[in-house]
């Protein structure tokens, strides 16, 4: 099993999810995180004062799936997620050793 980490633009989250959810994915996690890459953050002015914003508003998906089906569901996200510009974000494929279904008790593939 693969863990799909995806960090992406907050206003893609809908098209993003409509695409997982075509693919045929039944399970994601949303959290609002803030960071930055190249992108480096930004300048805004707030009352006449300009300050540094370092940390820019992002959204994290995590997904397990089948390792079948991970390169495609990275296609997936990777193509609803782009804007072409600096900071749309980044996607990380990790190895899942297990997965347990705490009400069931299932684990592997079945506790997905």
């Amino acid at each position: 099993m693969k863990k799909i980490e995806a960090i992406i633009k907050p206003f893609k989250l809908d098209d993003v999810r409509e695409a997982v959810q075509e693919f045929g994915i039944s399970g994601i996690t949303v959290t609002e995180v803030k960071g930055f890459g190249r992108q480096k953050g930004h300048t805004e002015i707030y009352r006449g004062a300009e300050y540094v914003v370092d940390f820019l508003p992002k959204i994290k998906l995590e997904i397990v799936v089948e390792d079948d089906k991970a390169a495609d569901l990275v296609k997936v996200i990777q193509a609803k997620a782009t804007t072409g510009k600096i900071g749309d974000g980044k996607i990380f494929i990790s190895a899942v050793e297990d997965v347990v279904r705490i009400r069931t008790g299932e684990t592997g593939s079945s506790a997905i």
